[in-house]
């Protein structure tokens, strides 16, 4: 699959990695083309990998994900145009973190609105799927690294949408009953707020490499 990963930082190159080493085409987006860290990145990955500006890497896309700030998504989303993301799925992992008051950082949405709202009214003819924001990029693309069992989320409107970024997921390595829909795209309000948790358990425990597990009593 042909897939734009727009975001040049740990997360995006971290996801934007994984999607070629799984035979997928992947442009790696910035603000402008020849970003350092992305020229980087292609030429180290090398094979399908490539780069250029946010619209050149959403109109290459068939998937695209936005691995972008939370802060700054909006704009850069826009800045991919709307006509370059209609009728595509958009794979949401970001969080709308805001460090201007050091750490640890606040939300710049939360409880009433999520960033995955934002985003889909902002782009009402995309399919917006929020998931992986809550936990690191390495557990994102290897969730081994964490022993046993534990949880992906994912919330989005439509179904098939869904349907497609499981089938990622579990191509990642996460198994099909690890993956759990929790509903549509207001959703991502909860999966927002638990990051401010996820940064304390990190603190507490001294690694990014953890995560939760959800357990169903009989």
């Amino acid at each position: 699959m042909k897939i734009g990963v727009l975001g040049t930082g740990m997360v995006g190159q971290a996801l934007a990695s994984k999607l070629v080493s799984l035979d997928h085409e992947v442009v790696m987006g910035s603000r402008q083309a020849g970003n350092e860290k992305a020229v980087q990145w292609a030429a180290t990955v090398g094979g399908t990998a490539g780069e250029g500006t946010f619209a050149t890497a959403a109109a290459y896309g068939e998937l695209v994900v936005n691995a972008t700030g939370g802060a700054v998504s909006l704009a850069a989303l826009t800045a991919a145009g709307a006509e370059n993301l209609a009728g595509k799925v958009l794979v949401d992992v970001a969080n709308p973190l805001d460090f201007s008051g050091g750490m640890p950082p606040t939300l710049t949405v939360c409880n009433t609105d999520s960033l995955g709202e934002q985003i889909q009214r902002a782009f009402p003819d995309s399919l917006v799927v929020k998931t992986l924001n809550t936990m690191s990029a390495e557990v994102m693309v290897t969730p081994g690294v964490v022993d046993g069992s534990h949880t992906v989320f994912m919330a989005g409107d439509d179904a098939g949408a869904k349907g497609q970024v499981a089938e990622l997921l579990v191509s990642f390595g996460w198994p099909p009953g690890d993956v759990l829909d929790l509903g549509d795209i207001t959703a991502a309000r909860g999966l927002e707020m638990y990051l401010p948790l996820w940064l304390r358990i990190w603190g507490a425990t001294g690694t990014r490499d953890v995560n939760v597990k959800v357990v169903v009593g009989s």
